[in-house]
Parts: structure tokens; C-alpha cells; sequence
């Protein structure tokens, strides 16, 4: 399982800009507080060759599907904390809430105000992407 500031990253397939090469349908992690992206460590190998080969071609995008072929995604994901797979993006952020709350409880138990203090600065950015999202879904639909 892989955490980024303290948050558990989410598995996903997505595109991962690589200096001028995007790379479409890597399997990464992301973290839904800081929005920071990392390759799946069990693919990164594969990736590296693979934008070695664009850059060297000077492609401006790849698709990492059609030189790899990863069968078993779920597997892949077993070990993150959730997957944005069968949830909406929503429904991932409600769940990074519950658990940071979860651990709101803990801290105030413990007294530890550091860790208090970082769990509501992370339930602070978590609401925040959670409204910006609702906001943008719903003005998508108004577009419709």
C-alpha cells in the first residue's frame, strides 16, 4: 500500500506526461490531497523502456497498452487503498475523508496535536477537491 502525505494513493490507469512524451494508459497511484502521480512500482520498469524508445522517436504520445500488456489490473490494485475502478471520483474522496477523520479520532486521543493539525489541513484539501469537483459535475450538466 502506498501513502503520499500521509494519505492513501489511489490506484488508477492514466496518462503520465514524461518531458515532451504523454504516455496514455499507465497504471499509476495518485494522491487525492496533493495530486501527486507516481508510476505503479511493479510496471515502472517497463514505462522507462518505453519512453526511452518515444523520446529517442521524438513521439508526442504513446500508448502504453499497445506496447505492454497488463492482464491483471486488479491485481495490481490489491494492495492500494481503494481504486477509482468502480467509485466515482466523489466516492474516493469520501472515503479519504472517513479514513482521515478516522485518524482525527485517534490524534485527539493522543493527544498528538502535529499529527491533529495535518489531518485537518488534509480533511481541509480533501473537502476543498470534493466541493471543485461537485461544482464541475454539476455544471457539466447544465451544459447537456
Amino acid at each position: 500500500m502506498s501513502f503520499c502525505c500521509g494519505a492513501g494513493m489511489v490506484g488508477s490507469i492514466g496518462t503520465v506526461r514524461h518531458y515532451k512524451t504523454l504516455v496514455h494508459n499507465v497504471p499509476i497511484l495518485f494522491c487525492p490531497v496533493c495530486d501527486r502521480i507516481e508510476v505503479h512500482p511493479a510496471i515502472e520498469g517497463e514505462y522507462e523502456i518505453l519512453v526511452e524508445y518515444a523520446q529517442g522517436d521524438n513521439a508526442p504520445e504513446v500508448d502504453f497498452a499497445d506496447f505492454v500488456s497488463v492482464d491483471n489490473t486488479s491485481e495490481l490494485f490489491e494492495n492500494c487503498s481503494m481504486t477509482d475502478e468502480a467509485a466515482s471520483f466523489a466516492d474516493v474522496l469520501k472515503q479519504q475523508i472517513d479514513i482521515s477523520l478516522d485518524l482525527l479520532g485517534v490524534a485527539k486521543e493522543l493527544n498528538d496535536d502535529d499529527w491533529r493539525e495535518a489531518l485537518m489541513l488534509r480533511l481541509k484539501r480533501l473537502s476543498e477537491r470534493l466541493k471543485q469537483y461537485n461544482k464541475r459535475k454539476e455544471m457539466s450538466k447544465r451544459s447537456v
